[in-house]
């Protein structure tokens, strides 16, 4: 094939380009100023540059990036897509999608129940989405098509290329060498628009795989250890890229497990280079043309050099003496060996039986995951013993849930007692209608990315431990994380036996059951301009946005004597700030889904959860109550937050809901990445402490005055002056930001959209 081959970036974009050659000129202009060894990952960045002249100093300069496409969930499309509509633009700028995977319920009923009651309760959304992408040029993936991280592994990654997506988990594409970022619905809208995504040049982080994984340990491992290592901070303002003998050891879509969880650790991105993995996987996804260009550009697609003094740090993993590591609970960077596991459990009070397990999602239900997992529950089956825990399979896509279901491993899933649910993300996310517990103290493990506080099942008491599907399936055999499947033996109508380490095929060996994608595929109209986009005006789960008020038509004295709503002590994930589950069905209509603002959070000032003071009235209510009382009488208002605040899903309705409720600032220790760029795109101050001990001088019932905002943009640090409320003298506390001045000017008219608004 010539250099010069046009090859389309997907099927579905057959006018739309792969441009190595131009990558290849990019990157050679770069050098003529920029003369150190590159990283994969600053290729692919400087490749995606605006203007490639720029200044570019890792962990200062804001970049701006040009992706080569958009891909929206169902939860966050919605508001992404109605901001979109207030831009004026009447198609999308770049190859854009939608992908309806997040309002999907698992009910204990399976697939085709779920699904079917899905496109009932949420017929209007699905409505306004399919319409909407049929307007604006996006191409809807229907309910029952697959989890959007799966779907864009399958037939829109790339090596090389950049994709942003409205959820946390983009980087899942990083395991075929994209640059996967995710973004918040406004910077979504920015791309979709035409414009750049504005992003502060990140510092790279150097993974060295050396080794190779054997026996019971997996993908899934090198992430859990990972964020053992690092916590759920440790990435923050790096892109996490892999590299060493052992990257090259690992499949395509282990690597893409390994990426999509480069999102617990805060990473911008996470990256693997250009391998015969690699390559093997686009063959195998029908896209073979992808794969000989990918393969003729193989140095380009990789780092300059094995040399790790290119990364700004480095960690270094041996695969061949990695063990099997469990995360949890409550906080996916809480590791453990499996080996050592119980002990743990048995020192905190955690159940070590074993109540339900849980394999698929976005993070492990490739067909390598499936069929180790199948491995062993055939094993089980062979000795005549099933499940002991409650057990689901969440297949990532219809390609891969058809593929299984030929191959004959949904039969050993369901002989074994599994229920395949839907090929949507399900208790991943908080979608699952528990029935078997609803209260009380319980373990549950599954082959997620998450185990915040509540997050799978929507009880606070449930211990959830994160691991890979083939230790899942063993634990949920054995009923209790006292085993080790390595070590200890299980019970059989035979005898005691132990199971053997799992085998598995990364890719099916009869290829990939395609044969139903055209069904749950819907491309954009030609021409739009004729497709009207459905919203009732009598709906309570879609609202038309109005823009918000400029900050630069309000008077100074408005950011003084502010109340405290909250003063948030530990852990604050977006799932504390808008919580998912049952609120997922609000995500389009701003107002009712303002009615979960920070309800998970706990109030520092007496422990306790959605009860804050209202300090007008004297009296106590929940958070969002009180807001709106604020709000009512034109009072605004800052919350307090501890460390790495924001953590976790990219949702900007945690942004967008203080912003609609009469919200100023947050002040925190720190912020998790997209939260902080989402509060600024929604004009609210995301703000840090100077020194963080001064988080301990405020009282939730103290008055605060932000002084300094004429200086936004300029780098200084802004000055809280408190008004204790016992009494004693006022004092000063300084605060800092990251504001540039374009980021600035977002916040003077009152949100990235409406200074949009002005030039369209």
């Amino acid at each position: 094939m010539a250099a010069t081959a046009r090859v389309p970036i997907s099927k579905f974009d057959a006018n739309v380009f792969v441009d190595y050659p131009r990558m290849a000129a990019v990157i050679a202009e770069f050098r003529r100023t920029h003369t150190a060894p590159m990283t994969l990952a600053e290729k692919v960045i400087v490749s995606h540059l605006e203007d490639v002249h720029q200044e570019y100093i890792k962990g200062k300069s804001y970049l701006y990036l040009k992706p080569d496409r958009v891909a929206m969930q169902d939860a966050t499309a919605q508001m992404a897509i109605l901001q979109f509509m207030s831009s004026g633009m009447k198609r999308t700028a770049v190859p854009s999608t939608v992908h309806c995977d997040h309002l999907i319920q698992a009910q204990d009923k399976g697939a085709v129940s779920d699904l079917a009651a899905a496109c009932t309760v949420n017929k209007e959304v699905y409505d306004f989405l399919r319409s909407a992408a049929n307007k604006y040029g996006m191409g809807f993936w229907k309910p029952g098509s697959g989890i959007i991280h799966q779907i864009v592994l399958e037939n829109y990654a790339f090596p090389g290329g950049m994709v942003i997506g409205t959820d946390s988990h983009t980087p899942n594409a990083g395991g075929l060498g994209m640059l996967a970022v995710g973004v918040g619905g406004a910077d979504a809208v920015d791309v979709m628009a035409g414009l750049a995504l504005e992003l502060k040049a990140p510092k790279v982080l150097g993974v060295k795989l050396t080794g190779a994984l054997s026996g019971w340990t997996a993908p899934k491992d090198v992430i859990l250890a990972l964020a053992g290592r690092l916590s759920v901070e440790g990435g923050t303002g790096f892109i996490i890229e892999y590299f060493g003998p052992g990257a090259e050891s690992i499949s395509c879509t282990g690597a893409a497990t390994i990426c999509n969880m480069g999102a617990e650790l805060g990473a911008t991105g996470s990256i693997f280079p250009f391998t015969r993995r690699q390559a093997e996987y686009l063959r195998a996804t029908g896209r073979e043309e992808i794969a000989a260009l990918a393969e003729q550009f193989a140095e380009l697609l990789r780092a300059d050099s094995a040399d790790e003094t290119i990364y700004d740090k480095v960690v270094e993993l041996d695969l061949s003496t990695l063990e099997p590591q469990i995360n949890g609970p409550l906080s996916p960077d809480r590791n453990h060996l499996l080996s050592a596991v119980s002990a743990a459990a048995e020192a905190n009070g955690w159940p070590l039986d074993v109540s339900a397990a849980l394999i698929g999602s976005c993070t492990n239900s490739s067909y390598e995951d499936l069929t180790r997992a199948a491995n062993v529950c055939k094993q089980a089956l062979d000795h005549g013993i099933k499940m002991k825990a409650k057990f689901y399979i969440s297949p990532g896509s219809e390609q891969v849930r058809a593929t299984m279901k030929r191959d004959g491993l949904e039969d050993l899933f369901t002989a074994v007692g599994g229920v395949v649910l839907a090929n949507a993300c399900g208790p991943c996310i908080g979608q699952w209608k528990r029935t078997d517990v609803t209260s009380g103290k319980n373990t549950i493990v599954h082959s997620y990315n998450r185990n915040f506080s509540a997050r799978a099942d929507g009880n606070a008491e449930t211990m959830a431990f994160v691991t890979s599907p083939e230790i899942v399936v063993a634990l949920g055999l054995a009923g209790t994380l006292r085993f080790h499947p390595a070590r200890d033996e299980l019970e059989s109508p035979t005898g005691p036996w132990r199971l053997a380490p799992p085998t598995g095929m990364d890719l099916p060996p009869h290829g990939y059951d395609s044969s139903t994608t055209a069904a749950v595929y819907e491309p954009p109209a030609v021409d739009g301009d004729s497709v009207t986009v459905v919203i009732s005006p009598t709906s309570d789960r879609l609202q038309r946005l109005s823009p918000f008020e400029p900050w630069e038509n309000v008077r100074p004295e408005a950011f003084a004597d502010l109340p405290i709503l909250i003063k948030v002590r530990g852990k604050c994930t977006t799932d504390h700030i808008s919580a998912a589950g049952v609120w997922l069905k609000y995500r389009g209509h701003l107002d009712n889904i303002s009615n979960n603002m920070l309800i998970g959070a706990v109030n520092s000032m007496n422990m306790k959860q959605n009860l804050v003071k209202n300090h007008v009235t004297g009296e106590f209510d929940t958070v969002p109550n009180v807001a709106r009382f604020y709000k009512s009488r034109g009072i605004r208002w800052v919350a307090i937050g501890d460390t790495n605040y924001g953590e976790g899903s990219s949702r900007e309705h945690a942004a967008l809901e203080p912003r609609h409720l009469g919200a100023v600032a947050i002040i925190v220790k720190s912020f998790a990445r997209i939260h902080e760029s989402n509060l600024k795109k929604q004009g609210v101050l995301p703000l840090t402490f100077a020194n963080p001990d001064d988080y301990n001088r405020l009282t939730g019932d103290d008055k605060v005055s932000i002084v300094g905002l004429e200086t936004l943009g300029s780098g200084k640090p802004l000055t809280l002056h408190v008004k204790p409320a016992d009494g004693s003298a006022p004092f000063d506390i300084q605060l800092n930001n990251t504001f540039n001045e374009v980021q600035a000017q977002w916040f003077r008219a009152g949100s990235a959209l409406n200074e949009m608004a002005k030039h369209t």
